[in-house]
């Protein structure tokens, strides 16, 4: 299982919205073959891993079969991955989890089961837990899994008084923001970031799909980031929107009310800030977070602190919201 889930992390390509599944064949001959979900309208994992095992000229028949997420068992764009394990004659399937999707939700597995495949549910749960915890969380709540990105000097400023703000970190830390946005499946900002500083908002540093670009407001015509959909509103029906778009990672690079925005309502599942080893120091400059902020010590927002990387000479922080956060699975 750990090998299938390792595949789907090394996925070259966007399955949104559909999940990315990781999936091992481990044949009667001792053999094993993989295959990952890919893009809409083509095969399943389950599919990929089994055609290779045919490729190889290996039998599927008495195999075992590994999967990070429960086999579909409807028609959709492909054809059910449960048919196909019954007819090549699969002896065992062995699940990660179970799909949170309606038109799945166990029936896979029962259907498995009903036709005498032995199935096994639970494997690594952990594991394939957090690797889908974006689809699993888009499921749910009816919106996408929302990275918000800040980057800043080690005073809070995001911004000059003269409303500069290009480069604040370093080549290294904005080429693992392209990495962000290349692991995105949408990303959305301002219309003010947009007439300020004209981002395209595609990948360039990395290899990588550009994301799904979205605009709070109206972009000029000339504006870099088109094509582009712009959206306004209230931030829930805005992120239900971009959900119903098939946006399962959502990544938001905008200004300070734009984060301002997204924190204060709730909406943000991980924080990713870039902190520069330099100072501002003035009362001009921009800070992190936009509006009045906290009146008291007793009303500071505290998340949980997940990861601190050294990226070249700036410091990568990733922050999710604690246990005790109301607004931490918010739903819509």
């Amino acid at each position: 299982m750990l090998e299938a889930v390792l595949a789907a992390a090394d996925a070259p390509a966007r399955t949104a919205p559909n999940p990315c599944v990781g999936a091992l064949v481990a044949a009667a001959d001792g053999s094993t073959h993989r295959g990952v979900t890919t893009p809409p309208g083509g095969p399943h994992a389950e599919i990929v891993a089994m055609t290779a095992a045919a490729a190889s000229g290996t039998s599927m028949r008495d195999s075992t079969v590994f999967t990070t997420l429960e086999p579909c068992n409807h028609q959709g764009r492909t054809g059910p991955c449960t048919d196909a394990l019954i007819a090549a004659g699969v002896r065992r399937v062995v699940v990660g989890m179970l799909d949170p999707d309606p038109l799945v939700s166990g029936s896979g597995v029962d259907s498995l089961r009903a036709a005498g495949i032995s199935v096994e549910v639970g494997v690594c749960a952990d594991e394939v837990a957090r690797q889908m915890r974006s689809y699993v969380h888009h499921r749910i709540h009816g919106r996408p899994f929302v990275t918000l990105k800040m980057a800043a000097t080690m005073d809070g400023r995001t911004a000059a008084a003269d409303d500069s703000s290009q480069w604040i970190t370093g080549d290294e830390a904005r080429a693992d923001v392209h990495a962000l946005r290349a692991a995105s499946d949408g990303i959305i900002v301002g219309a003010g970031t947009v007439r300020s500083d004209d981002p395209s908002l595609t990948v360039r540093h990395v290899a990588g799909t550009d994301p799904a670009r979205y605009v709070l407001g109206s972009a000029p015509a000339s504006a870099a980031v088109h094509p582009c959909t712009e959206l306004s509103g209230d931030l829930h029906d805005v992120l239900r929107s971009i959900g119903g778009d098939g946006v399962i990672d959502l990544l938001v690079e905008g200004g300070a009310q734009v984060a301002a925005d997204f924190h204060d309502g709730g909406f943000v599942d991980r924080y990713v800030i870039y902190l520069a080893p330099a100072l501002m120091g003035s009362d001009r400059s921009r800070p992190l977070l936009a509006g009045r902020g906290s009146a008291s010590m007793a009303d500071v927002w505290r998340g949980q602190t997940v990861d601190v990387k050294l990226i070249g000479k700036d410091i990568r922080v990733t922050i999710e919201p604690g246990d005790d956060d109301p607004n931490a699975e918010i739903t819509l």
